[in-house]
Order: C-alpha cells, then structure tokens, then sequence
C-alpha cells in the first residue's frame, strides 16, 4: 500500500514537473534545425515534450527496452554500440541514464563518435554516503516498477569530469540548480543531487 501510494503521488505530482522543467532546459541549450539523438530515450515522453517547445528539432530514440507506449521512434540497440555513423546528429542527449550503465566512459564515447556538436546531460551528483542512499531510494520509487536496473553508479563532480577528459570533450554549461522538486522536497532530493550539462564534442 505505501509503494503505490509513493507511486501514485511520484506520478501525479513530481514526474509532470520533472518532464517540463528537463524539456525546457534541452530545448533552451539546442541549436536551430537540430537533430538528437535521445540515448536511453524509454518511451520518448521528454523527447516529444522538447518537440513541442521547439518544433524545429528532430529526434529520435535508441534503448535497451522495448516500451508498450513509444511517443517518438525507438530503436532496440544492445547498449554498447550505436547503430548509427560518425557525426550523423548534430547532438546526443542522456537524462538519467549514465548512472545505469556499468561503464559511463566508454557509452560517452560512442555518443561522442555519432554527435557532431554536442552531448547533452542530466545524471545524478554523489558526493557522500547520505547522497548515495537518497539517490538508491529516487532510483527505487522512479524506475523498479519498470524493470530498470539499479546499480547504483553514482559519481562525484570530479569523476564526471575524469570522464569527460578521458573522452576528450569540454564542458560548454554546467546547471546544478534544476529546482525538479516542490519545496520543501527540493530541500531532500533537489539540493544538488542533480546536474545538467552541455558537452562540446568539436
């Protein structure tokens, strides 16, 4: 009773928030005419709402699940190698997908091979071990239900940085103030847990 009511009230009063508010930082940071890639892009839902704000931009979705309900094209990929070529966007987007993978670096890297702009970003931030277990519970309530993995692969500011270096692309912004919750929950799970950032890949 007390996971479905959790559920129920992610449902009706965060994800709605959480939809709007991350399609409107995507849309504000791509450029005219752009096409993007949506990595992780689960049914689409952030992709068509960042259609709507700017319907000069083209995207489409890769995933490793196959979702009943699909608001954009998605295509079933094995999560390693994208089946596209070289710089055949003009920009790759991840939200809340990198912490899901077990090898961060190199999935960067391939988005980086197909993007000829820019990699844009929203994970999660880990800076201590309270981080940790309030991002496993966020993870619990938004993705479970669904089957998602969860192994937890939180990094610090630093490591993201390592691997943006390793992969060689700069960061052109960087948001830790994304405001995705109503206070007083932004005070728990906002603070700065989360980031958004847009990475030059020229």
């Amino acid at each position: 009773m007390i996971n479905k009511m959790v559920a129920w009230f992610h449902n009706t009063f965060i994800f709605p928030r959480r939809v709007r508010t991350l399609a409107t930082c995507i849309a504000d940071a791509l450029p005219p005419n752009a096409t993007v890639l949506d990595i992780g892009a689960g049914n689409g839902l952030i992709a068509k709402t960042v259609m709507s704000i700017r319907p000069d931009v083209s995207i489409r979705g890769v995933d490793v699940h196959k979702r009943e309900v699909e608001y954009i094209p998605v295509t079933i990929y094995d999560g390693n190698t994208l089946p596209f070529e070289d710089k055949q966007f003009d920009a790759a987007l991840f939200v809340d997908v990198l912490h899901h993978t077990p090898n961060i670096t190199e999935v960067l890297r391939e988005a980086a091979r197909v993007a000829k702009h820019m990699i844009l970003i929203k994970d999660h931030l880990c800076e201590s071990t309270l981080d940790r277990r309030v991002l496993a519970a966020m993870d619990d309530v938004g993705n479970t239900r669904f089957g998602v993995r969860i192994p937890e692969n939180y990094l610090s500011k630093a490591q993201w940085h390592e691997c943006f270096d390793t992969i060689k692309v700069r960061v052109a912004s960087w948001n830790e103030r994304l405001r995705l919750y109503p206070l007083p929950l932004d005070l728990v799970f906002g603070r700065r847990l989360h980031f958004f950032g847009v990475l030059s890949t020229q």
